[in-house]
């Protein structure tokens, strides 16, 4: 097992790092900039070592300071979380260089899956469903173009090959607006990735958010944690989400579980990932992988009983993936809402004092959060302050637990997103199951 840890991130997964690393005997060095001396991790760890200052670029984003900081402790290892560096492969590759271990997949694997072109051609060829679409990158041919539109069917999307995150995405809906939207996507793409490819792809108008969980040692064991419903959306970023999702079957699930299986032993991964796809009319397509810890692993480990966390530190020991797919059991029902610092109607951000902070309880109930009254929110950083998990024997019993929940809550001092989340409960839409990504935007007339 690994002897000492870096965590190189801040918030709720740099303690939900710390705790998974404590539990099985593993110390922690928490790297922090200097607005987050006072973080519950910090506070927590074995070792700190302060990284810069507040900006991200000076600190959380400066990738010699972290590998320096894990150099003067004598760890063995970097756990990157999620957002900040997870997913960028030139750190994956000097932290590999530097003689530590990279908790996560190799930085082959995380370059390989950021190129949305080459990951859909993998993806294809493990039988992995995709989009309908150009089956590569766009050349600089405006007739064959427009062939390729007309072949797929309006509207089409345009997407940058180093996209991600909502950027680098321009949908069309006529054959007049297709080749001015191409090269505006190749512009914005070459000015925020440094990677002007693009492709198209079919658009699908009232898709779901449907992404499976999986785990693999690199050493020829894979297997996959069922899926996630994320489909509950503002602006491309997630607000509520679930497992199981509403409305797959049991055949559906270990039909594309098994094809996502058989793309991670195709291209060696090692680690957690995580496989999106949009679903419409009772098909799945491929859009992207994730290839680091997600913020809602949490929903998977509540129906599934398997610490995703842990099971990376293992894998990253060396050790062969334990847990067999027969061994996966889904039971019950889980939902977490994402509590931001922000005005509920606005989304502005609310940083501040934290002058009061109370969070629910009961059986079922898990918080995700680095909050404590005193705390001090900066305004540098992500919104996000904490997850609420609700787990119940089915989906109805999870749903109440949720809504006792938001209502024992309190947070003085700062506006909090809890209000939306009560709202979307009443929704009746909501609580029938399985709506649509773009159904919170269109009620909340965005």
């Amino acid at each position: 097992m690994l002897d000492k840890v870096v965590i190189a991130n801040r918030g709720e997964i740099a303690l939900r790092i710390l705790r998974a690393c404590h539990e099985i005997g593993i110390k922690t060095v928490a790297v922090h900039s200097k607005a987050d001396d006072n973080l519950k991790h910090v506070l927590l760890a074995d070792e700190t070592v302060c990284i810069g200052p507040a900006e991200s670029m000076n600190s959380y984003l400066d990738m010699p300071r972290i590998i320096s900081a894990a150099e003067v402790t004598d760890a063995v290892a970097i756990h990157p979380g999620y957002g900040f560096l997870s997913e960028n492969a030139d750190f994956a590759e000097r932290v590999e260089s530097s003689g530590f271990t990279f908790i996560g997949p190799s930085s082959k694997a995380i370059r390989m899956m950021g190129d949305k072109v080459s990951a859909i051609k993998l993806m294809q060829k493990a039988g992995v469903p995709t989009v309908p679409g150009s089956d590569g990158a766009l050349k600089d041919d405006p007739d064959e173009n427009l062939r390729i539109a007309r072949d797929i069917g309006y509207p089409v999307i345009i997407k940058a090959s180093g996209g991600g995150g909502g950027k680098g995405m321009r949908v069309v809906h006529a054959e007049a607006a297709l080749l001015n939207a191409i090269a505006l996507t190749q512009a914005e793409s070459r000015s925020a990735f440094n990677n002007d490819e693009v492709y198209m792809e079919k658009f699908l108008e009232t898709p779901r958010h449907i992404e499976i969980q999986v785990l693999c040692d690199g050493q020829g064991n894979a297997i996959h944690l069922g899926e996630r419903d994320c489909s509950m959306q503002r602006r491309h970023q997630k607000v509520i989400e679930e497992a199981p999702a509403p409305g797959i079957t049991e055949d559906q699930r270990n039909y594309v579980g098994q094809r996502c299986v058989d793309a991670c032993l195709e291209m060696g991964y090692r680690s957690a990932g995580t496989f999106e796809f949009l679903y419409q009319d009772n098909e799945f397509y491929f859009i992207e992988m994730n290839t680091r810890l997600q913020v809602e692993h949490p929903v998977t480990e509540m129906i599934t009983g398997i610490d995703i966390v842990k099971e990376q530190l293992k894998i990253a020991s060396g050790e062969k993936l334990a847990i067999k797919q027969e061994d996966v059991r889904i039971k019950g029902h889980a939902i977490e809402c994402r509590m931001n610092a922000e005005d509920p109607k606005t989304f502005m951000p609310s940083p501040g004092d934290i002058k009061l902070w109370h969070m629910p309880g009961g059986p079922g109930i898990r918080i995700d959060s680095h909050i404590y009254s005193g705390y001090r929110v900066p305004p540098y950083y992500d919104s996000m302050i904490g997850k609420i998990i609700a787990f119940g024997n089915n989906r109805k019993s999870a749903m109440t637990r949720m809504e006792n929940a938001l209502k024992e809550i309190v947070v003085e001092g700062i506006k909090t997103n809890i209000p939306l989340h009560q709202e979307i409960f009443q929704h009746s839409a909501f609580k029938n199951g399985g709506t649509n990504i773009h159904y919170l935007e269109k009620r909340l007339g965005l």
